[in-house]
């Protein structure tokens, strides 16, 4: 762990929740901002085979997780929210998507991939602000 993340964790010690996760492959998108204040963040791990797994956290103890095929759109295989601890380790516990014990009933349809050049998917939100860290 590195010193900025060390001073991060000092700051606010549920960010070492998406530490980990960014030190297990995940990346994250820059945070969605609302009136001038960052309202969401969102992450999520590619697998080799197109499946994603992704997070989004409004606040420490709003967070949702899914695990989302990688079909257009996207089918929901796996959804859990609860905290941002709860939520990481769900998440970190699941099988790869090949594993035989992995969940594979779809159980929704997520909605398109936003991909940089559409019209942004959130109403109200004004843009994207900050790096990819």
């Amino acid at each position: 762990m590195n010193a900025f993340d060390e001073a991060a964790i000092e700051a606010f010690p549920e960010l070492r929740h998406l530490i980990t996760l960014r030190h297990c492959g995940w990346r994250f998108l820059p945070p969605l901002v609302r009136d001038g204040q960052h309202v969401e963040i969102d992450g999520f791990r590619e697998w080799p085979e197109g499946s994603r797994d992704v997070i989004g956290v409004r606040s420490p103890t709003e967070v949702t997780g899914l695990r989302m095929t990688g079909e257009d759109p996207p089918g929901i295989v796996w959804e859990r929210t609860g905290s941002l601890g709860e939520v990481v380790l769900a998440l970190l516990s699941l099988p790869a998507p090949g594993d035989r014990l992995a969940p594979r009933r779809i159980t929704g349809s997520a909605p398109r991939l936003w991909t940089p050049g559409d019209a942004l998917p959130f109403p109200g939100v004004d843009r994207f602000d900050g790096p990819d860290r």
